[in-house]
């Protein structure tokens, strides 16, 4: 494991650490903050973040506000690439009760863009990229198996829930697995 937060906790069953399944319809460019401008290509992202705190999970929900543009403050990283009009988010893996986010990024692929949601870790980046080809279920997949693995011993629980289509706060399917 290259990432470590000092001193970050999980309030339990409303925080955690999550992933966004992200769709970019079509190439974009995108200023990310004080990384500057990228280009990403159309496909599937994977965003990792951590939802600790006293928001716990609320902090998904602003990022669903975000990529239906009802929201337009961009605070995070992820903020600048779910803003533009071609990305939505597809679905959300959960680690309900655990704090796995640097954990989950280093399971998955390297992403597109050095430091991105990593700016207070030491991970290469908290964005992964499915690669040219790749399909939504298969990485959603390995995005589940990285929550999973990640989890083992913890206490928490990997669950699967909707996008950023409207009043979408339910779990997606037999998604539910605790470890």
């Amino acid at each position: 494991m290259s990432g470590g937060r000092e001193g970050a906790g999980s309030d339990g069953p409303n925080g955690g650490t999550y992933t966004l399944l992200v769709e970019l319809a079509a190439p974009a460019t995108v200023e990310v903050g004080a990384l500057g401008e990228h280009r990403f290509e159309p496909g599937i992202y994977a965003y990792t973040g951590s939802a600790l705190g006293a928001g716990g999970f609320s902090r998904v929900d602003r990022h669903r506000r975000t990529a239906r543009g009802e929201h337009d403050v961009r605070h995070w990283h992820v903020d600048h690439l779910l803003g533009h009009p071609d990305a939505r988010i597809d679905r959300v893996v959960r680690s309900v009760g655990a704090d796995a986010e640097c954990e989950v990024a280093d399971r998955l692929p390297a992403g597109p863009v050095d430091g991105f949601g990593a700016s207070d870790c030491d991970c290469g980046s908290h964005l992964a990229a499915a690669g040219e080809g790749g399909s939504l279920d298969e990485f959603a997949a390995l995005v589940r198996e990285a929550h999973e693995d990640a989890v083992t011993g913890t206490g928490g629980s990997v669950d699967v829930v909707a996008g950023s289509a409207e009043g979408v706060d339910g779990a997606v399917g037999d998604a539910s697995a605790t470890r």
